[in-house]
């Protein structure tokens, strides 16, 4: 059974700087994509940057280029979010989650795996 589990979300002032993982477990992910998506109050869950499972092909929203990196630690099965220059409108629910390709994918509805969510908060 697939398992995703992230942890490193918490409160942090505007400006600072978090750092969210994501454990993976249940099988084989050679040739799958993670991504990182967050759903704030009130809004839809949207993009926030992705990765091959090997580690390369990143890829990010907008909104968070040279502000986030994503990367894959070739040892284990955790994928890392490093996230700087927050803003407050970076506030959300952080969830990773895995699509059964290498290809991008940008939609929620192509991810097949999720995790539980961790929470980020921002503060002005």
């Amino acid at each position: 059974q697939v398992q995703l589990v992230e942890s490193g979300g918490g409160l942090v002032q505007a400006g600072g700087s978090l750092r969210l993982s994501c454990a993976a477990s249940g099988r084989t992910f050679s040739n799958y994509r993670v991504g990182w998506f967050r759903q704030a109050p009130g809004k839809e869950r949207e993009f926030v940057a992705a990765i091959t499972w090997s580690g390369g092909s990143a890829y990010y929203a907008d909104s968070v280029k040279g502000r986030f990196t994503i990367a894959k630690d070739s040892a284990d099965n955790t994928v890392y979010l490093q996230m700087s220059s927050l803003k407050p409108e970076d506030t959300a629910d952080y969830y990773c989650a895995l699509s059964p390709t290498f290809r991008l994918r940008l939609r929620p509805q192509d991810y097949t795996y999720w995790g539980q969510g961790t929470q980020v908060t921002v503060s002005s």
